[in-house]
């Protein structure tokens, strides 16, 4: 198999290009150090593309190892002919090669096995052969009854004969190719309820079908999850007579004695071995395609999420909402710094609101808190009644903001948490951890693991490995293309850039401890463990403000910068970039890069997004009325739609039907998560906490 042109063909992209990427990735590179410094020899590929790359190349070197595994293991058995050679080299997918060499993989003991042990594959032969009359068939039938062998009459022996030829059915690769084809094009998804009288949240599945080639994503994961919790069965219906009628005209003869025996066989070869096997093939199949599809909507919902704008140069009050062990209070400085905490009880069973708003008053006035962040889990609508209550009383320029608390708990009893703040209360490190979210959104949120963190769909029910795999590669793109102040980063941040491993992050941090601030890039040398390669890979990512040399505090790679330094020699502004280009002998990728960080250096590029909306009132669900408008935050993006904060304890749903004036396929055709948008109010179900929302003609 050629797979640079497999790459080429399937990706779109030029054969140059992908030849420079597989040798840049041989050669040690990380994903991010090629996107963002080799682009001319990428032709400029953006980070997601190179990991699709990556992850194709991958699996197609995985092929291509396994057929040569599997033409070995044949051999040896003598039994590798030029034709099925020819067959595995051709195979395309791993499952086809595990197909072509089933006939041959040593099973464990069945019902084919053992009637070979008896001696009946020769019996089995002259069925499949269909040459015998009846006289002659059953003379031979007589030859194989053996009672030191276990078979101990005609039956036995046919029904052993019988059961090999099931088998070899079931094994046929040609057949299951083409049974599988029909399966994917006409079979059906059912589901039952396994008690119709329960009330569940699978109650539309109780009695449910869809055809196997069209049924979304998101409700595969829904049955799977359904029959895990044993609320629902699940199978898949085929056309069973139409296979079976395939398979007999492709074995049986007409007019053949044995035909009857070779039918009988072919129905329980296909009933009894290849259906369920290929029933199991094809489900998995489509929750690989379902889990695929839900960790693009995570990875979609992730990144955006990561670099929404930080609220910069404010000191924040962060409350983590409790009932009966009261809301933890963390005030921290615009630097993320603790700076005091408290708990209050303001809510059931305690309600000590007007102490409550008295100490907010104190820490608000001792500390100068500009912004309020409450934490959106349990109590949160309670405390925010009061927080409003005591911001209008101190009649200020002070606003309020919920944020989500996914993963809080989680960070706040981990080694990390547990690291920063040692001597403090799990709960007080939550509320610190919802404050600093608003600050720092990346730098916070890396320190729990992305799956945690609250967006997408399904993702307990993923494949975890993939699941870790694709949102490890989000949260380093997304590190990277910030960039990371190399003298206050936490180990959990340095670790995402692109070279660094946790214990080189650890070791960083450990020699900034001892040493001092890092007042070069060239320093990192001195770090243990950080060799020239990891240099080379993580140092335009790593910034010092403040450092001697200005290079050191912008994107600009050090390998660029004598060509940096010779740009600001030129009087560039008024030469073609062309021009340029030829005369510093660089390529106009990287050059315009430099361009750009030489205007403005230290640039956060989270900066020029959308701020969050920052609130100083209260609004219920029951003040919503249809047809009103409001503005709202996207909270989370799924296959039917997505989820908006528009400022009430509930998020409303917009489905994909109302996001859009025109048909989209995916909601992130036209939003992702951290959006501003405006909204319509259709419809409020108060009882059931439900608000139905559009986004047309807004």
């Amino acid at each position: 198999m050629d797979i640079v042109k497999v790459l080429v063909d399937e990706l779109g992209l030029k054969t140059q290009d992908v030849n420079n990427v597989i040798t840049l990735l041989d050669e040690g590179n990380t994903i991010p150090f090629i996107a963002r410094y080799r682009k001319e020899q990428t032709g400029e590929m953006q980070d997601v593309t190179l990991r699709e790359l990556f992850n194709r190349l991958t699996y197609l070197r995985n092929l291509e190892t396994r057929k040569e595994e599997v033409i070995r293991l044949i051999d040896e058995q003598g039994k590798l002919t030029e034709e099925l050679k020819k067959d595995i080299i051709k195979a395309d997918t791993l499952q086809r090669v595990e197909d072509l060499y089933r006939p041959y993989k040593q099973k464990r003991r069945t019902r084919a096995t053992m009637a070979k042990e008896k001696g009946l594959e020769p019996l089995a032969g002259l069925i499949l052969g269909q040459n015998l009359s009846k006289d002659e068939f059953e003379n031979r039938v007589l030859s194989f009854i053996d009672g030191e062998k276990g078979v101990g009459s005609r039956e036995e022996a046919i029904n052993g004969a019988m059961d090999i030829i099931a088998e070899i059915v079931s094994d046929n690769p040609d057949y299951r190719e083409r049974i599988k084809k029909i399966l994917n094009s006409k079979g059906i998804v059912v589901s039952e309820g396994t008690n119709k009288e329960e009330n569940t949240v699978y109650e539309m599945y109780y009695d449910y079908k869809e055809p196997v080639k069209s049924i979304p994503n998101h409700r595969i994961l829904a049955l799977n999850r359904g029959e895990k919790e044993k609320k629902l069965k699940v199978g898949i219906s085929g056309p069973d007579d139409e296979i079976t009628l395939l398979i007999k005209s492709l074995m049986i003869k007409e007019q053949s004695w044995t035909a009857q025996y070779l039918e009988a066989a072919i129905l329980d070869g296909y009933k009894r071995l290849l259906f369920p096997s290929l029933e199991r093939e094809i489900r998995n199949n489509l929750t690989e395609r379902a889990e695929e599809d839900a960790i693009k909507v995570f990875s979609m919902n992730l990144k955006p999420l990561l670099l929404q704008a930080p609220i910069k140069g404010k000191n924040v009050m962060a409350i983590d909402p409790g009932f009966r062990t009261g809301c933890k209070v963390a005030v921290i400085d615009e630097t993320g710094k603790l700076m005091d905490y408290i708990t209050v009880y303001p809510t059931e069973p305690q309600n000590q609101v007007e102490n409550t708003k008295a100490k907010l008053k104190e820490l608000i006035k001792k500390y100068g808190v500009n912004i309020i962040s409450i934490g959106n889990g349990t109590a949160s609508r309670e405390t925010e009644i009061v927080v409003v209550e005591m911001l209008k009383e101190l009649n200020g320029d002070i606003s309020y903001i919920i944020v989500s608390e996914a993963g809080a708990s989680i960070y706040s009893a981990s080694e990390v948490g547990i690291g920063e703040f040692p001597d403090l209360d799990v709960t007080i490190r939550g509320a610190v951890s919802i404050g600093r979210r608003l600050q720092d959104p990346l730098a916070e949120l890396v320190k729990i693991e992305p799956k945690h963190i609250g967006v997408g769909q399904y993702q307990h029910d993923l494949n975890q490995g993939k699941l870790d795999e694709a949102l490890t590669g989000v949260v380093e793109d997304c590190v990277n293309s910030v960039g990371v102040d190399l003298n206050t980063a936490s180990p959990s941040l340095l670790k995402y850039v692109a070279g660094i491993s946790g214990k080189i992050a650890n070791n960083i941090v450990s020699h900034r401890e001892e040493v001092g601030k890092f007042k070069s890039r060239k320093e990192m040398l001195k770090v243990k463990g950080l060799g020239p390669k990891t240099f080379e890979q993580c140092a335009g990512f790593l910034r010092i403000p403040g450092a001697k040399n200005p290079l050191d505090n912008t994107g600009v790679h050090p390998e660029s910068y004598a060509v940096a330094e010779e740009l600001i020699r030129l009087d560039y502004k008024n030469m073609g970039i062309n021009e340029i280009a030829s005369k510093l002998q660089i390529g106009i990728p990287t050059l315009k890069d430099i361009i750009k960080e030489l205007e403005k250096p230290g640039r956060d590029p989270r900066d020029e997004l959308q701020k969050p909306i920052l609130k100083q009132d209260i609004l219920k669900i029951e003040d919503l009325k249809k047809d009103m408008i409001l503005d709202g935050t996207i909270r989370n993006v799924v296959d039917f739609g997505a989820f908006v904060d528009i400022g009430v304890k509930e998020d409303g749903l917009v489905h994909i039907s109302h996001l859009s004036d025109r048909f989209i396929k995916h909601p992130n055709e036209v939003v992702k998560v951290g959006d501003i948008v405006k909204v319509k109010v259709l419809d409020v179900d108060i009882d059931r906490g439900r608000i139905s929302l559009s986004m047309k003609q807004m």
